[in-house]
Parts: C-alpha cells; structure tokens; sequence
C-alpha cells in the first residue's frame, strides 16, 4: 500500500513515472490570501488515475467535485479537474505539465471555467 501511494504522489508532482496502472483517490485543498488577509479554501476530493507511458514516462487524470468555501459568503460544490504528465530525461532530470480546471459556481454545465496550467523541471542530485 505504502508504494502505491507513493507512486501516486510521483506521479501527481512529476516525479519518475509509476511502476503500474492504476486508481487513485487524491483530497487536496488550497487555501487563498492575499496581502495577508484570507479569501478563500478549495477542498478537492478526486478520483483519478495514472499509469506509464512507455518506459519514461507517466500520465494522470483526476477529477470530481470541490468545494469552495470563501472567507465571507456561502459556500459551493463544483467541479474540478486535473490531467497531468511526466518524463524521465535522464536519471536525474524530469519536465513535468499539468492542466487543472474548475467551474467558477454552482455545477452547472454552463458554468465558466478557471484554468490553471503548470510546467516545470526538476533536477535531482
């Protein structure tokens, strides 16, 4: 059990790709401040998965429904997404992309979307 979630946390902040296919669930949450004043937390609860694409390299998809809870108001349930890579350049460096998506109010198949895009490397020594 350990190595599967470990493999999971791989595969979710582009580490070297996972060893097996497989199912996931993965509770995220993100809390907003600005100028030190607090605006917001998204509670994700995701259900996902994730495998290897070739022998260096690893995907993920996720998804599921968010609750945003705002500092001052009521809170919503939405819908949240995340689909993500990774590759082995070499032993020791990585590029890792991430495209996560959510409905801005109420689950509603006409809600507009926040969309997110996150690219990176990682060199490990």
């Amino acid at each position: 059990m350990k190595a599967q979630i470990l493999a999971a946390a791989a595969g979710v902040f582009g580490l070297a790709a996972p060893a097996f296919a497989g199912p996931y669930v993965n509770i995220e949450t993100n809390s907003g401040f600005s100028g030190g004043d607090y605006s917001a937390t998204l509670l994700e609860t995701h259900l996902g998965f994730e495998g290897p694409i070739g022998t260096k390299a690893g995907y993920y998809v996720q998804g599921g429904p968010a609750i945003n809870l705002p500092d001052n108001g009521d809170s919503t349930t939405e819908l949240s997404g995340k689909v993500g890579v990774s590759v082995a350049a070499t032993d020791n460096l990585g590029f890792y992309g991430e495209v996560a998506a959510a409905t801005t109010g109420e689950i509603d198949f006409d809600a507009d979307l926040n969309v997110n895009v996150k690219a990176g490397v990682k060199y490990t020594f």
